[in-house]
């Protein structure tokens, strides 16, 4: 077993030279400050094109949370030259799909198309870059609309309201306690000025970058966005303070009652992020130790605690490396029928409790990787997959071209430190607890607006 899993790794290490975003990428920045990144992909003949502008809902300032995707929604609402509408259909009239989202670091638009609308897509992205219409009437619709959207996937929505609640509790002062969507209260009161300020502040090309994959030729594509973004002006951005969470001194507990059909619990530990590829060790031992307890089927929390021990209905932990703010491990799940929530947190803690005693066996850990490095290669096999992948390094602050060795220092973690950090992070003081009490569904489900969220 141990000599098949050491096979595996080896032969994802050699596949995972081709197909690393550093083969074939290109960059160029332009005046204005745009970066062009450009990866070559011959496979078939279409692109990806995406925009990212570095500015998400960490960004935003009380009062006006849920800005930055308002604006995204505002975005596909029209310019002068392109009225509301236009931008969806001729992507679709081009053959391709498009689409855009907010997170909390980051906004970006994207287009998948035929090779040969490249210019048509970076034409449409560059003219909403600066020449976005902001109408009133407009804004009144959309915002509307987004507020159905929080009804729809928060606030109807057990567990998406208990992790909005649990994030309001974990962070007192950084900006990720805040929802990305935004507080119902702000968006009642948004107005069209807000995302006119938003827009104004941060959508320029001094604060965004493009990402190019697919059937290209770099030097063509730089051509192209010389064309059509390079006469954009750069601007001021707003001053970005340091938002440090203080240090957790307590462990944190919160119960949300809504309708729903099982109970849920979530533990949420603080713990670091890569700031330093070269130089961090903690971050990598943590996702390696993320892929140990629920990485795969055969992963601990499937095997132990629903399986053998019936004691979750589902299990899983998972851990983000790659923020612009702090990071957070959470071990979440259902306990199954005649389990309670405080079984299913004891057999969290047991869990956690054997790595930090015993460690982790040396074939556990070798498929543990082999399954983390496969996720990381296999995804790079869409055009759309490697965009996202430049992008969302880059969002945070990571060089593309770090990419690479990220692979190698996820490889290179051993059993020691993933018990390390295990001592280390996985402690009360640092822990806030979010438990779902499940009450009676609605007889009848709440009515529906006749707005749609558009994404």
């Amino acid at each position: 077993m141990p000599m098949r899993h050491a096979r595996l790794i080896r032969c994802l290490l050699v596949l995972a030279a081709p197909a690393s975003v550093l083969a074939n990428s290109y960059e160029q920045q332009l005046a204005n400050g745009l970066r062009i990144i450009v990866k070559e992909d011959r496979r078939a003949p279409t692109v990806a094109h995406m925009v990212w502008y570095r500015a998400g809902s960490m960004d935003e300032t009380n009062g006006s949370t849920g800005v930055a995707h308002v604006l995204e929604h505002m975005m596909f609402k029209g310019t002068p030259s392109a009225g509301p509408g236009e931008f969806n259909r001729r992507v679709a009239a081009a053959g391709g799909r498009d689409n855009a989202f907010t997170s909390r670091d980051y906004t970006a638009y994207f287009q998948q198309v035929p090779k040969e609308k490249l210019s048509e897509m970076m034409q449409l992205e560059a003219d909403r870059m600066r020449h976005l219409t902001l109408d009133p009437k407009e804004f009144a619709q959309e915002i509307r609309v987004v507020m159905e959207e929080r009804r729809l996937r928060t606030d109807d929505q057990p567990q998406a309201l208990l992790f909005e609640q649990l994030s309001a509790v974990a962070f007192q002062a950084h900006p990720y306690r805040v929802p990305i969507i935004g507080w119902m209260n702000d968006l009642e009161n948004m107005t069209v000025n807000d995302a006119r300020t938003w827009y104004e502040h941060w959508y320029a090309p001094n604060n965004a970058y493009v990402v190019v994959v697919g059937d290209v030729d770099h030097a063509l594509v730089f051509q192209l966005a010389e064309q059509h973004y390079g006469a954009l002006p750069a601007r001021p951005l707003p001053l970005r303070k340091p938002q440090e969470e203080p240090a957790q001194v307590g462990s944190r507990r919160l119960t949300v009652k809504a309708p729903a059909d099982l109970p849920v619990l979530i533990m949420a530990y603080k713990v670091p992020v890569i700031r330093d590829v070269d130089q961090d060790v903690d971050p990598y031992a943590l996702e390696m130790l993320s892929a140990v307890l629920s990485g795969h089927e055969a992963a601990r929390f499937s095997r132990h605690l629903v399986r053998e021990q019936r004691l979750a209905v589902d299990a899983a932990a998972s851990y983000d490396s790659t923020t612009r703010g702090p990071g957070i491990f959470y071990l979440h799940g259902s306990p199954s029928e005649g389990k309670s929530r405080a079984d299913l947190e004891a057999g969290l803690r047991a869990e956690i409790a054997q790595v930090q005693q015993q460690g982790v066996a040396a074939d556990e850990l070798t498929r543990a990787k082999a399954q983390l490095i496969a996720g990381q290669i296999y995804k790079l096999d869409s055009m759309f997959a490697q965009a996202m992948e430049i992008g969302q390094l880059e969002s945070v602050g990571i060089p593309y071209r770090l990419n690479r060795r990220m692979l190698e220092k996820r490889q290179a973690v051993t059993a020691e430190q993933i018990q390390m950090v295990s001592r280390k992070y996985f402690r009360d003081e640092q822990l806030t607890v979010a438990e779902l009490d499940p009450q009676p569904l609605p007889p009848t489900p709440r009515a529906r607006s006749p707005f749609t969220p558009r994404h």
